[in-house]
């Protein structure tokens, strides 16, 4: 199951830390849910989930003011006493030291964000999505193509890298060489990200190793990319019958989410990098409404019609 440390979460969303006792690299978030606990805070803990990170605005701190300091802070020792992995307070509220006392009791971590509620609540659980997402990491490289994600795949030694460079050269951008790892943001994203190791790297075969962020500049790396079209390379196979038309889109699958695919036969001679970003403009407009492929089709069938009439 995928997690995350507190102490990651609280560097990206740039939390104050009140309770600086509390080891944060200990503690474990694996929901990509938040909870507002106005609810608990009235006494209510059916289903309530405590793994996840607890946000306390506005409503809730109102409601804890009404109760005075002695019965605020019984209400959020009875918090603590769930063993949830932290409390953030937002817009700035201030927070007692019996509380926080309380908290470093029970190794409860708790921050402080002068960001609105709505607003924080929306980052986190959009950035823990992408954190605990379910991923894989398969063999390929990912660039970015006019704004579309084209994985190119096929065996070792076929010339992904170098399509991959050559389309470097062209202006596009890349995300990931040799190894993509894929996480599943929702049932219609899949995005992909470089290891943290081979990031902005391209290896040659009989070159070695280029960094292409150094040579090529910044403009034309990426750290992460949506993947909208999945290229196969495969060698030429005259037995093999190919598309030619492109009426019916072909699909692979990664991690239950389907993404066109198309399979490239590679011929001496054949430019792979101008195909892949004809494959890739072509998927655009596509996606944009306008099918090549069905146009030409409507066109023979008119002009069948016409001349049997």
């Amino acid at each position: 199951m995928q997690s995350v440390k507190l102490s990651k979460v609280v560097e990206k969303m740039e939390f104050e830390c009140l309770t600086p006792q509390v080891n944060l690299d200990e503690i474990l978030l694996m929901e990509a849910d938040i909870n507002r606990p106005a609810l608990q805070l009235a006494g209510f803990y059916d289903y309530f989930n405590a793994g996840r990170l607890q946000i306390i605005g506005n409503v809730e701190n109102a409601y804890l003011a009404q109760q005075g300091p002695v019965k605020a802070l019984e209400l959020m020792k009875i918090l603590f006493e769930h063993d949830v992995p932290g409390v953030v307070f937002c817009r700035s509220i201030p927070v007692a030291p019996e509380i926080l006392e309380a908290a470093v009791e029970k190794n409860i971590p708790v921050f402080r964000t002068d960001k609105k509620t709505a607003s924080i609540t929306a980052e986190l659980i959009r950035w823990l999505n992408e954190e605990l997402a379910p991923s894989i990491s398969i063999h390929g490289v990912l660039v970015d193509v006019y704004g579309e994600g084209v994985l190119i795949m096929g065996e070792s030694g076929i010339g992904k890298s170098e399509a991959a460079l050559e389309l470097i050269k062209r202006g596009h951008r890349l995300v990931s060489d040799d190894v993509v790892e894929i996480r599943k943001i929702s049932d219609d994203t899949l995005v992909g990200t470089a290891p943290d190791i081979t990031r902005h790297f391209i290896e040659l075969r009989g070159i070695g190793i280029i960094d292409v962020k150094t040579l090529f500049g910044v403009e034309h790396v990426k750290n992460t990319q949506t993947i909208d079209l999945v290229i196969m390379l495969e060698e030429w196979n005259r037995e093999q019958e190919y598309d030619r038309l492109g009426l019916n889109d072909q699909y692979t699958e990664f991690l239950g989410n389907k993404i066109v695919c198309h399979k490239i036969p590679i011929r001496p001679g054949r430019n792979l990098a101008i195909i892949v970003e004809s494959a890739a403009v072509n998927h655009r407009q596509k996606k944009m409404g306008y099918n090549a492929a069905r146009e030409i089709y409507n066109r023979v069938t008119s002009n069948m019609i016409k001349k049997s009439e």
